[in-house]
Parts: structure tokens; sequence; C-alpha cells
């Protein structure tokens, strides 16, 4: 399994800024996750390593005055810069996809398909071992993945304590390559104001949800180090799997089954099966778009791979010349 070793440590300050950009934009995107462009960059078990030392350090070094020991300890310039670019991504591009998700949901969609079919491709070349054992993790996940995707959306009221407990099962999700926060937002009804509050500059829900987003983290990083170390295989195929169900959710041709009123009186829809783009034009009577559509999934694709073969080269660059 790959290691934080030099070539992860050598990745310079505006690398690692571009690379929490990239994920701050994954993570508000609902079946995006920005722990999948966390992977496919090569800052991932380096990320993890520095978030599962944070509660140690903390007691050892932060609470006797050893501040440079506990900097050091947990990758600090690493954290933050990643971090900045999360936020600066996350507070630019909200009202963005807001708008570009009811004036644009197909090509939408279809652009954010083509990013998950590219990270599924990615991670699955991971799998060091191919193995027939392999199928089981793998089609479990599938089978998880698309049995979520067709669970009604929430309709949970915005309070304080919903805020603290959506960041924390959120940020479990947006920390594991193939599962997306955002989409686990989607169910619990979070995510639209969650996306209101970021408009709106509400700190108090925003501070709430993001001490949220802290306890899920601290929780799951160690957890999630020690599997992916001792299990690196079963837990890929795993993810892969997640990843291929999730497929279902991002389809852009959707046949709405039920609809609900939501906080602001909108009817949004309630349940909503995939369907074809043929089917699509039928029952609505609009164009399907998929000509569109396809270009938009083939970016998205390339997009992916852009992004890895960028990653590659900042880690070249970094990388110590031989003598």
């Amino acid at each position: 399994m790959t290691d934080v070793g030099s070539c992860e440590r050598n990745q310079r300050p505006l690398g690692v800024f571009l690379r929490g950009v990239a994920m701050g934009a994954a993570d508000i995107v609902p079946g995006v996750s920005g722990g999948t462009i966390a992977f496919i960059t090569g800052i991932y078990f380096r990320l993890l390593t520095a978030i599962g030392e944070v509660p140690g350090a903390l007691y050892s070094d932060l609470l006797r005055g050893r501040f440079q020991a506990f900097w050091t300890r947990c990758d600090g310039n690493f954290l933050v810069t990643l971090l900045a670019g999360i936020v600066i991504s996350i507070a630019t591009l909200a009202s963005g996809i807001s708008y570009l998700l009811v004036a644009y949901p197909i090509l939408l969609w279809s652009f954010f398909f083509g990013l998950i079919v590219a990270s599924v491709w990615h991670v699955a070349r991971q799998v060091q071992n191919l193995e027939g054992i392999l199928l089981v993790p793998l089609l479990f996940g599938i089978a998880f993945a698309w049995w979520v995707t067709t669970l009604p959306a929430g309709q949970a009221s915005p309070t304080g304590l919903v805020f603290f407990g959506s960041g924390a099962l959120a940020i479990c999700a947006m920390i594991l390559p193939g599962i997306s926060g955002s989409f686990i937002l989607v169910i619990l009804g979070m995510y639209a104001p969650l996306l209101a509050a970021i408009k709106g500059a509400e700190l108090a829900a925003l501070g709430l949800f993001a001490v949220g987003c802290l306890a899920g983290l601290l929780s799951i990083a160690r957890v999630l180090t020690w599997a992916i170390r001792h299990y690196h295989d079963l837990v890929l195929a795993v993810l892969t799997g997640f990843m291929v169900g999730a497929l279902n959710k991002v389809w852009p041709w959707k046949e709405t089954l039920s609809w609900r009123l939501n906080s602001a009186g909108e009817q949004v829809p309630l349940s909503e099966a995939s369907i074809s783009p043929l089917q699509y034009a039928e029952l609505t009577g609009e164009p399907s778009q998929w000509g569109l559509a396809l270009l938009c999934a083939i970016l998205g694709f390339a997009l992916v791979l852009l992004v890895e073969w960028l990653g590659k080269m900042e880690a070249g660059l970094g990388r110590p010349q031989q003598s």
C-alpha cells in the first residue's frame, strides 16, 4: 500500500492549496467525493495521517505548551493550506452550483457522471492483487450504494442540533473515496439548507456544522487508516463498489415518482427513478440533450485524468533527483 513518504511530503504549498480547491468543489456536488480527489491527486494517505495525529498531539503537546511539536506532528502547514483551499472553493462555488443545478440539470449531472466513472477507474486500478474473492465486497458496495440512492430525500428541520449531526455524518462520507458527503446531506434533507446557510453567511449554523465535521473527522481518520493499512484491497473493492452504485444518483435523466414541499414551500422531487434519454423526452416533452450530455460526461472524465496527471507531475517535480 502507498504510504506517506517523501513523494507526498514534497508537495508544494500551491499544489496542496489547489488540491483543496478541487476537493471543495467536489464536496458540494451530490455524488462526487472530495476523498476521491485527494486519492487521485496523491495526498490521501498524508491527509489521513495528519488528521489521525491531531487527538494525540493535542493532549501530549498542545496542552503542555509545546506548540511547535504539535504543529509538526499534525503536519499543520499542510492541513491549513488544504483547508484554506477547501473553504475558499466552497464559499465561491456554492451559488454557481445551485444555479446550474436548476438551469442546466441534465448537462451538469452528465458532467458529474463522467467524474465518477473516471474516479471508479482510478480507484479500481489501485487494487494490488486482483482476486476472485474481491467480487464479494465489490458487489456489496454496489448493492448498498444503489439502495441508498433509491431512498427518498429527507425532510430534516434545519435546527442547530441537526446541523451538527449532519456535519458529523457528512464528513465521514467526504473523507472516503467514492462516498459523497453532499449526497448524505441530500438523503438527510440538509443539502439545500446548508447551501442556503453558506450563501446567507449564517455563521451560527455554519459553525455548528463545522464542529460536527471536526468531531466526525477525528473519530473516523484513525479507523480508516488502520483499515486501509491492514485490508487495502478489500477496502478499495468496497469503495469502488460504492462509486459504481452511486452512479444511479447522478444519472442525468430522471422520472419523478413523488413530490414534497420543502421548507420554503416549494414543490421538489421526493423520489425519482432513472430512465433512458428517449423515455425522458417522451415523458416530459423536453429534449433529452443526449449529445451535449455525452460531451459533458467526456469532459468530466477528462478532468479527472487531468487532475491525476497534474498530481503526478507536481509530485515528480518535488521528488529529489538521484545522483
